[in-house]
């Protein structure tokens, strides 16, 4: 009996970090359409959420299995391990949610797994080709949303060169509500995976799942329903630093950045690459301000969000480490 409240409790701890994701990233599905004034935040929000939960029908589990055995081996998994690492998380999200930083929710979990990893069994426990990837793509998929936001608005804006600004704005005011659909199906893909591969460790290292490690049915539809449940609730602190602390957007900058956000997210999600939706929309957005004028990107809170990102991972894995030590001392 014991041993499956603890078990619920592991799952349910879960599955608030994946509240808190939806709640945290809600930002990046929903800050530009916010900003540009396509949708109230309250319509916005429930879009976003919605198409979280489409995502269910659109995509397997491969990010949830990289994230269940390919950071750390799963056989030194254990109850502190799974809460340390959670709570590590949970903890960098709260803390940059409070400041208006939009950080990684991926990264903050990874962190906290190298970090409990690291200190239960040393580096011989970390899957280096697992990480590697997910570090590679710390740098790429910000880059890799930059430059498709910069073409793609560069490509949009010769395509209605000959467009009155009135007509344009009209258009991708209906453009952006498909745009933000698409993204959001993308934040889906890629973050609901990563609460589905926690919880099914926990089934895993209890032998709840036989010998193969799979992702039970009951753990996608239940990690789909909580982060759209969280987006719906909104961090509306990190949705004011997207929308308009980084460059001021219209409906036709925000339908570009969304496209190329989208692009790059789905693409890796496919791939099954952990990647961070907010590095990838930031950059988007920033390659969309730049096809203006370098101005008009405000380079400062650039500067602040990026220094966010990469002190997500160690400060993550110190937190998740020393939560883990103080279980085990206990």
């Amino acid at each position: 009996m014991a041993d499956t409240l603890l078990v619920i409790f592991l799952v349910l701890t879960a599955l608030v970090f994946d509240f808190i994701n939806g709640f945290h990233d809600s930002a990046n599905a929903i800050s530009t359409v916010v900003s540009t004034r396509v949708l109230s935040p309250s319509q916005a929000v429930l879009w976003a959420a919605f198409f979280n939960f489409i995502a269910f029908f659109l995509v397997g589990v491969p990010v949830a299995t990289t994230i269940g055995t390919g950071i750390i081996r799963p056989d030194i998994i254990s109850d502190a391990v799974i809460f340390a690492a959670l709570g590590g998380a949970i903890a960098w999200n709260l803390i940059t949610w409070y400041f208006g930083l939009p950080s990684s929710s991926s990264h903050a979990l990874i962190g906290g797994l190298m970090g409990v990893g690291f200190v239960k069994g040393g580096v011989k426990v970390l899957v280096l080709s697992g990480i590697t990837k997910t570090a590679i793509f710390i740098v790429l998929s910000p880059a890799i949303g930059m430059v498709l936001g910069l073409v793609f608005m560069v490509t949009v804006l010769n395509l209605c060169r000959n467009s009155t600004v009135y007509r344009t704005d009209r258009i991708f005011r209906r453009l952006q509500l498909l745009s933000a659909a698409v993204f959001s199906m993308g934040h889906g893909m890629n973050d609901a995976q990563k609460t589905m591969g926690i919880i099914a460790m926990v089934l895993f290292g209890r032998g709840m799942l036989g010998s193969v490690f799979h992702i039970p049915l009951w753990v996608e539809i239940v990690c789909y329903t909580v982060i759209s449940l969280g987006t719906m609730a909104g961090g509306w602190r990190i949705v004011k630093t997207m929308g308009t602390k980084i460059t001021k957007l219209r409906p036709m900058g925000g339908f570009c950045a969304e496209t190329a956000a989208a692009g790059a997210i789905i693409g890796a999600s496919l791939a099954g690459i952990p990647v961070s939706t907010t590095h990838t929309i930031t950059g988007a957005i920033v390659g969309v301000g730049a096809t203006h004028r370098i101005r008009a990107v405000h380079w400062g809170m650039a500067g602040t969000i990026v220094w966010a990102w990469v002190l997500t991972i160690p400060l993550t894995a110190l937190i998740s480490a020393a939560i883990y030590t103080l279980l085990t001392v206990w």
